[in-house]
């Protein structure tokens, strides 16, 4: 088809191929379903390395995969954008039920953001990038620790949330004891602790009262992997089994007895991992969902779009979402067909 040059525009040709790059290389690093009555999931909000958070309606996705994954997926448009971050968004999380609950994000700015659900999910007669003017409720900043000569050092970077049931929004203590970068962190709210992952090798459970490391999973030592670090850690909803991504291994604990159940090898480094009922999900640096029982049995492999899933997020009904490299999100459902796929 031929061009009329007398139309040309170069800015906007320099534009359009910029943007088209940036896109191909954007990376979803988590994705959260919203809350909602209805059973079935609809609403999916990921947070990407642009630093954005945007909500997506998984029922108006094109559902034909004629075309198939990867380079030719839809290029989704959100029903909500907002910037949330100044450099990339690294986790979203919903606390507590319905619409009255907080979106959470946090990010590269060290900033962990809260905004009210309904307020940006029901902006009537907004366009999807009018979100971005919501300005959030919650604003924590991880504190700077000072130095020689009250020198101060760079804002440190937050990269995950977890959620425990306390009411006040107000840094209550400083849980030191890794020596390393931390990775991963849940909240083990039975016992009032959390559980964190580092690139020491090493996962602890703190007390959240006394603010002490209360017992060390020491994972190196287990395997004899020194350059292995925890990537990923997920408890199960009895929270007494605790499952931790460390390299190209998958090991699973029984917290009570602190022991060592079980240990899974892995094509590939493990990047997330959740527990669906006594089996386990994970992703990682290959275009695969695996399905593991807790004697390390790999039930099923599902290949997925992302060609690195950085994270895997599971609605209560099963159905499983996979983000990852390339802006790409993989929604499967329980029974492992693939719902949808589509392009942040």
């Amino acid at each position: 088809m031929g061009v009329d040059c007398r139309n040309w525009d170069e800015d906007t040709y320099r534009h359009t191929i910029l943007q088209e790059r940036e896109t191909q290389c954007r990376t979803v690093f988590r994705t959260a379903f919203a809350p909602s009555p209805n059973p079935n999931p609809d609403l999916i909000v990921a947070a990407s390395s642009d630093g954005s958070i945007a909500s997506y309606s998984i029922s108006s996705l094109a559902l034909d995969f004629s075309n198939g994954r990867g380079q030719n997926s839809l290029l989704a448009r959100p029903q909500r954008l907002l910037q949330g971050h100044d450099g990339p968004a690294y986790d979203v999380k919903f606390c507590g039920n319905g619409e009255n609950s907080l979106l959470l994000s946090c990010g590269d700015d060290g900033r962990i953001r809260g905004w009210r659900w309904k307020e940006f999910s029901n902006r009537e007669g907004d366009s999807p990038l009018q979100g971005g003017h919501l300005k959030p409720i919650l604003d924590l900043v991880n504190p700077q620790y000072k130095g020689p000569w009250g020198s101060l050092s760079p804002i440190p970077e937050s990269n995950a949330i977890a959620v425990d049931n306390q009411e006040r929004s107000e840094m209550k203590m400083v849980f030191k004891g890794h020596s390393d970068y931390l990775h991963c962190i849940v909240a083990r709210n039975s016992g009032n602790q959390i559980v964190t992952g580092s690139e020491d090798g090493t996962a602890r459970i703190w007390d959240c009262r006394s603010g002490k490391c209360v017992q060390v999973i020491d994972l190196v030592k287990d395997r004899k992997l020194k350059e292995s670090h925890v990537s990923c850690i997920a408890l199960d909803a009895s929270e007494s089994w605790l499952a931790c991504g460390n390299g190209q291994n998958l090991s699973v604990w029984n917290l009570p007895a602190r022991e060592c159940i079980s240990t899974i090898p892995t094509h590939a480094s493990i990047q997330d991992a959740v527990f669906d009922g006594n089996q386990i999900l994970a992703v990682g640096a290959e275009p695969s969902l695996s399905r593991i029982d807790m004697n390390g049995a790999v039930i099923s492999q599902i290949q997925c779009a992302p060609q690195s899933a950085f994270s895997i997020s599971l609605h209560p009904t099963g159905v499983a979402a996979v983000a990852g490299y390339g802006g790409l999100v993989d929604v499967i459902s329980q029974f492992g067909s693939h719902l949808c796929t589509f392009r942040c």
